[in-house]
């Protein structure tokens, strides 16, 4: 029974990227949970070191170093990309150069890293998972070119789910609001944090290790036959707004 409760990966190797914080970090920790030999790569090493975690340097939107990084690995068995992320930033107050970077860390990176890793898992019969976002699935103002990406790295996954099956499963986990060191910066100290999480149906912003144990699942043999798919991990997500705005059930 425990064994259906929490999927297993021992002798597993799993590359998380972005794996040194927040997510990136919960997800690292949920694999090493579940038995596997996990590398977070990221271009600086964690404040904290992470139990069981082996940190390597590397900067993703370098296409050769990315290569090479993973032309050295013994073996690759997951892949999760995870790095990305973008400033608040309305579109008509940077230039196309400026935005074009948040694409490039949030889509083109995430391929550049799915084909070098392509042969490892391919031989491992392996499993890429990519962390998308619900900003990928609804208009995103200030942060306009983060929503265009992660669109664009679910429909990827699909594609790549049809080309590189049967030997590689490539799903997508998308992602709700999610509590992390950095919560304050988006939603404001506890009021903020509470306020926002009265707006989810669950009633809470979602942890990192509700994400990870996402990822562990879309990676195990539990979801064996399970490609193309994208699993939302956000408590419901948002009431919609008319709801509220509406007349007709209330009181006068």
């Amino acid at each position: 029974m425990e064994n259906l409760r929490r999927p297993q990966l021992s002798g597993r190797t799993v590359v998380v990227t972005g794996g040194t914080r927040g997510v990136g970090a919960g997800i690292a920790k949920a694999f090493v949970e579940a038995g596997a030999q996990v590398v977070a790569c990221a271009r600086r090493p964690p404040e904290v070191p992470l139990d069981g975690v082996e940190f390597a340097p590397l900067d993703l939107r370098d296409p050769p170093a990315v290569r090479a990084f993973f032309a050295a690995l013994p073996r690759l068995d997951v892949l999760v990309n995870n790095a990305g992320g973008g400033p608040y930033r309305l579109l008509a107050d940077a230039d196309a150069e400026r935005h074009a970077r948040v694409l490039e860390l949030n889509l083109v990176a995430p391929l550049t890293v799915s084909l070098a890793a392509y042969e490892h898992l391919r031989r491992a019969k392996g499993a890429v998972v990519m962390i998308g976002s619900v900003s990928g699935s609804r208009p995103s103002p200030g942060s306009a070119a983060y929503g265009a990406a992660k669109a664009g790295l679910e429909n990827l996954a699909r594609s790549m789910a049809v080309e590189w099956a049967p030997q590689v499963r490539v799903n997508t986990l998308v992602v709700g609001m999610v509590r992390t060191e950095l919560a304050h910066l988006h939603y404001g100290g506890e009021d903020g944090i509470e306020a926002v999480s009265r707006t989810v149906p669950l009633g809470r912003l979602a942890t990192p290790a509700d994400v990870g144990a996402g990822a562990v699942f879309l990676a195990s043999d539990a979801a064996a036959y399970i490609t193309g798919a994208s699993l939302l991990v956000h408590g419901g997500g948002e009431r919609p707004a008319f709801l509220d705005a509406a007349t007709a059930n209330k009181e006068a």
